[in-house]
């Protein structure tokens, strides 16, 4: 049974939105590669995207064995600013987007 991806969203755990506002690209592009022509592409595992207008970040489980210390990297991050994290379990039309 596949792992349920994570999502990271811009709120503390008091309520207060997190700053700076874009946190999650300046996350994201930790460990996002260029491509040829020189656009941004982020990884499959840690992307920004946008839920009930809010700014949050999703982490894909799987990235937790391929990559442990990038995954605890992110994880870090969250904890340390005291970030909700919140299971992803949405599918179909509700499934989330990148931006």
């Amino acid at each position: 049974m596949p792992k349920d991806d994570l999502i990271i969203t811009g709120t503390m755990e008091n309520g207060r939105p997190f700053r700076p506002s874009d946190w999650s690209e300046r996350l994201s592009s930790t460990l996002a590669s260029f491509l040829v022509d020189h656009r941004l592409r982020y990884s499959l595992a840690v992307q920004p995207c946008i839920v009930d207008g809010e700014r949050c970040l999703v982490v894909a489980r799987w990235l937790e064995d391929a990559d442990p210390a990038a995954y605890a990297y992110v994880m870090g991050f969250a904890h340390d600013n005291r970030l909700r994290i919140q299971i992803d379990r949405r599918s179909g039309d509700r499934a989330l987007r990148p931006l």
